[in-house]
């Protein structure tokens, strides 16, 4: 049976399967279901939704699902992923339900599905809803995909109480009445979810805020801003004159950052500034910061000159997040700009980093750019090579040899990452060095290893 859900939850092009009404009913009909055969009782449901056009009706197909089969359910409007998580947590709720893409193009939406820890949901009852949805495919006539669900809806007094219990949180709890009255701060809400909280946020804790990208219309949603593109944000800071620019994508679980010289400032930048902040305050645990594989060469050297660790793990905030609770750690996070503070959330929290790193800067008097000083990134490159078996690379000598001679040369000031695409028929090879023009020989070379012995 294929996989619906990924590391990421369920995801697809919105009113194709299983992004279709008929599949998103039997995956709420089902959620519910398999909730309640747990709980022995009728599971309660908090449910919210990005900008996209498509968010809507796919809200409202859930939860037609949900209630036929017996579910309660409060919905939060539009609202961040990481702030349903949280109201998984606090109401409580049995489940936490996220209708985004991410930072996927506004055709695209997505299914994803919290716990009351705030922790995604357990695989094995993924699995189950998976073979919910197909056993109801095998059924057409079972399936209820013929109801008509609108594409508009106004707030509602539930969803702005929800939404403003977030936003307590967020300036309450974790602010920790942190007083930015002299910050100049620019924001690119990407035409998502954040548009309307994140400048109400920061203005609340007292910053001059200029806002870019935040009037949604259903499908500007990461339209050429955001995370994804944060050009304008570069040269809006620089206009602005400001301190610090942040840019979130769709579902605000992340954000990138740059500094009053209008340079751009990565996940492992960031990773770097708020482990020196935490580590500085001895609130670093076991002096270890996670990241994942593709985490820059520069961000582990400059960490160890701190005498602190980088522990990596496979790509995905998920693989993070349970590294991180298995070491008790406190801090982790992508390339991407997706941090992760166990203690304050179990999700990323793009609204939540920013608070972070504008508390390393305003307690420390120092500029970004100040705080980034040391952070080297090496050269990298990335190669895919089609191949017509994914045979594991340990049994094939050639490559093992080539890999092996290429470790060697690039010592410590270099790394080499080979590995399968999980998806597609497609060998990974990442190098990191000293040079563009030393990675860029190696991977050639590898990479014309591998065609030989295992390429199409």
């Amino acid at each position: 049976m294929k996989k619906l859900f990924g590391t990421d939850g369920m995801r697809g092009e919105a009113g194709s399967f299983p992004l279709d009404a008929a599949t998103i009913e039997t995956v709420g009909a089902s959620l519910a279901t398999r909730l309640k055969e747990k709980l022995g009782r009728a599971p309660l449901i908090v449910i919210g939704r990005d900008t996209r056009e498509s968010g809507n009706w796919i809200e409202q197909a859930l939860l037609a699902g949900a209630s036929k089969a017996g579910a309660k359910s409060q919905s939060a409007g539009v609202i961040t992923t990481p702030g349903v998580a949280f109201l998984a947590r606090v109401l409580p709720a049995d489940a936490g339900v996220v209708i985004s893409a991410s930072h996927n193009a506004y055709r695209d939406n997505g299914i994803k599905i919290f716990a009351p820890s705030g922790r995604k949901l357990d695989e094995e009852t993924e699995r189950l809803i998976e073979s919910d949805v197909f056993s109801q495919r095998a059924t057409p006539s079972a399936n209820a995909g013929n109801q008509s669900f609108t594409t508009s809806k106004p707030k509602t007094a539930e969803g702005v109480e929800l939404r403003a219990r977030y936003l307590d949180f967020l300036a309450n709890e974790i602010s920790r009445a942190m007083s930015l009255e002299r910050v100049r701060l620019v924001l690119d809400c990407a035409n998502g979810a954040s548009s309307d909280i994140a400048p109400e946020l920061f203005r609340r804790l007292g910053a001059t805020v200029a806002v870019i990208n935040n009037t949604p219309d259903g499908r500007n949603i990461n339209l050429g801003c955001g995370s994804l593109h944060p050009e304008a944000l570069q040269a809006e800071v620089l206009k602005q004159n400001a301190d610090l620019g942040a840019a979130f994508d769709g579902d605000a679980d992340r954000a990138l950052f740059v500094d009053a010289k209008g340079r751009l400032i990565n996940g492992d930048a960031s990773l770097l500034v708020l482990a020196r902040y935490l580590n500085g305050r001895h609130e670093l645990n076991h002096d270890t910061v996670v990241a994942t594989v593709m985490s820059n060469l520069g961000l582990e050297l400059a960490l160890q000159s701190q005498g602190i660790n980088l522990i990596r793990t496979d790509v995905g905030d998920k693989y993070v997040l349970e590294e991180l609770l298995r070491l008790g750690a406190s801090l982790g996070g992508e390339q991407s700009g997706h941090i992760i503070f166990p203690e304050l959330s179990l999700a990323g929290d793009g609204l939540i980093t920013t608070l972070g790193m504008l508390r390393a800067m305003t307690e420390s008097g120092k500029a970004l750019h100040e705080l980034t000083e040391g952070f080297r990134t090496f050269p990298q490159i990335l190669v895919n090579v089609e191949v017509k078996v994914k045979q594991p690379f340990a049994e094939v000598t050639a490559i093992q040899s080539a890999a092996r001679e290429i470790e060697a040369e690039l010592g410590s000031q270099g790394r080499l990452l080979l590995r399968y695409s999980g998806t597609e028929p497609l060998a990974r090879i990442m190098i990191e060095g000293k040079s563009q023009d030393e990675i860029e020989r190696h991977a050639k070379e590898l990479a014309s290893v591998i065609q030989g012995e295992l390429g199409v």
